[in-house]
């Protein structure tokens, strides 16, 4: 999927991914993780969401990563925060009291960036990606992870045939394929959502299931 993709969809304001209220399995699985109430969290593909201001409110510094540079200033804008920005290789870092957003490819992020993290949250990257790159940012993310740090991971998955994405359909035999071998991994939530999602119904999807899980990264 090319980058293009994306920054034209911020750019025409086409963001039906973004959700206007903080994540409901968020506020309800958090603890799951068990984390001290400090400590950095990083959260890849952010854009704009209010989750990163529960985070920053928990009495974490959340690191996001976004491609979008409309999205990062519409973040500060929209939540009326004043940031100072700065230059991290081919990366800008865009910073304010606890939330720092990196604008630029996370394929691309140095490792470093996440050495400090103590958690991280995945609620619209992996099902951003369509399966070849999905199988590579999976890859990404396990390097990015420092062994022992637990993340949330939240999943759709649905019939592709009926609706091609984004969001792209995750199997939790695709989670066992390749999440699995970097991470240890448990399904805390799984439901069929489809009434709850009009475009789905409307397409004549037959099925919509919305799962959280919690991975904790492996020493290989």
């Amino acid at each position: 999927m090319d980058p293009k993709f994306w920054h034209d969809k911020w750019q025409m304001q086409q963001i039906g991914f973004h959700q206007p209220e903080i994540n409901p399995y968020l506020q309800q699985f958090w603890s799951e993780l068990a984390l001290k109430p400090v400590g950095d969290i990083f959260v890849p593909l952010c854009g704009k969401s209010l989750d990163m201001c529960y985070l920053a409110e928990l009495g974490h510094k959340v690191i996001g990563c976004e491609l979008s540079q409309t999205a990062v200033e519409q973040f500060f804008t929209d939540n009326q925060l004043s940031y100072q920005a700065s230059l991290l290789g081919e990366h800008q870092v865009f910073s304010a009291n606890q939330i720092q957003l990196i604008q630029g490819d996370i394929f691309s992020l140095p490792v470093d960036v996440c050495n400090s993290i103590v958690g991280f949250y995945d609620r619209a990257a992996l099902i951003a990606f369509p399966d070849d790159m999905r199988k590579n940012y999976a890859q990404k993310l396990a390097e990015l992870i420092p062994v022992g740090v637990s993340g949330l991971l939240v999943t759709l998955d649905y019939d592709q045939d009926a609706l091609n994405g984004p969001p792209f359909a995750v199997s939790p035999d695709w989670v066992e394929a390749y999440i699995a071998p970097h991470f240890e991994v448990s399904q805390l939530f799984c439901e069929d959502v489809l009434a709850d999602n009009p475009r789905f119904v409307n397409k004549q999807v037959p099925w919509l299931n919305e799962a959280v899980y919690k991975l904790t990264r492996k020493a290989i």
